[in-house]
């Protein structure tokens, strides 16, 4: 399987803030924010593995930088960073753009960790990512530890999960 270029799985998506997407303070909703990374992650996703189907198996934290208000654009940009077997690690940046003075500002930054499926919704192997930027490097090479940190997470969340109740409450 040949290895691909990071740059060929950049997905650049940029949206107006519409008033049903704020909250009471008048900026963007976390929650609409984290719809719009996760669909251009997907895209990065499959343009990575060119497989119809990737999952997201995990969200890294979302890091809220600065809020983002009805008068900016929100451009989120993705692209795949690491890789596993069948996992994408894909990065997020999302940069609003006040559209009356033009100012940018970094206003979040996400990891989030998809798996691509075959037909019987089985995991399939991936290409390897090839950086070339600074920003790419930078990227590739922190990958590895995340990639550790994500799995002692995963670990503690099964643990967390195995003694955890599904009983309905008001039994």
């Amino acid at each position: 399987m040949e290895s691909k270029k990071m740059k060929d799985t950049r997905v650049v998506q940029t949206d107006q803030v519409l008033i049903n997407d704020l909250n009471n303070y008048n900026s963007l909703f976390g929650g609409v924010l984290m719809k719009k990374m996760d669909a251009c992650a997907t895209l990065s996703a499959r343009r990575h593995s060119r497989i119809k189907e990737c999952v997201t198996a995990s969200t890294d934290s979302v890091n809220f930088i600065a809020p983002i208000f009805q008068s900016d654009s929100v451009c989120v940009e993705s692209f795949v960073t690491y890789t596993g077997k069948s996992s994408m690690e894909i990065f997020c940046k999302v940069i609003a753009e006040d559209l009356e003075t033009g100012n940018r500002r970094f206003a979040a930054t996400a990891f989030l960790t998809f798996v691509a499926l075959d037909e019987n919704r089985k995991p399939v192997k991936v290409p390897q990512v090839i950086p070339e930027t600074e920003e790419e490097k930078y990227l590739y090479e922190t990958g590895s530890e995340r990639v550790k940190i994500r799995n002692l997470k995963r670990e503690q969340n099964n643990a967390l999960v195995a003694k955890l109740l599904i009983d309905k409450p008001w039994d």
